[in-house]
């Protein structure tokens, strides 16, 4: 015979709790939120050897958009210069809208400085190589980046910085 339940199917029986969700990550949109392209010695820059100093620049910030939503901004920046003199300047913004939801804090702060970065990154990287081939010069091809290892960076300068004690200022 069987047994007869007065339950819903699904729901949970009488002193039980339903476990918590899980937590949920997922990508809404990627966009390109602004670029530069500047090459303010052209077309003279063209007419001597291509040897140059390549520097470049990275960071992210987040942003809060709603609950459970943010908005993750990456910034390169990609200079060359031929004898000190500037042969390009590029800088993009590339962005992404990001849900994460059901984490710890300090899990969600990880997420959002490792984890979108790595989903930008090739995006950026390829408008950047773009924006060169486009501006006549080659492609600079930017090797992957360790975002796991800079954040892991960041948070142990962070606690050194915690850690020393204050200096005291003599104001007159």
């Amino acid at each position: 015979m069987a047994e007869e339940s007065n339950n819903t199917q699904g729901a949970p029986a009488s002193g039980e709790t339903q476990a918590p969700a899980s937590p949920q990550f997922g990508l809404q949109r990627l966009y390109l939120k602004d670029c530069s392209f500047e090459s303010p010695r052209s077309p003279k820059v063209f007419q001597g050897q291509w040897q140059p100093k390549i520097k470049f620049d990275i960071k992210t910030r987040n942003e809060k958009v709603q609950d459970d939503v943010f908005e993750v901004v990456m910034t390169l920046t990609v200079e060359a210069r031929l004898q000190d003199e500037m042969a390009f300047l590029v800088e993009i913004q590339q962005a992404g809208i990001f849900t994460a939801k059901g984490f710890k804090e300090s899990d969600l702060e990880r997420i959002l400085a490792t984890v979108c970065p790595n989903i930008l990154f090739p995006y950026a990287r390829e408008c950047i190589d773009a924006l060169l081939v486009k501006g006549s010069f080659p492609a600079i091809m930017l090797s992957p980046i360790n975002f796991e290892a800079l954040y892991e960076q960041g948070k142990a300068q962070q606690t050194t910085r915690d850690a020393a004690p204050p200096t005291s200022e003599t104001v007159q």
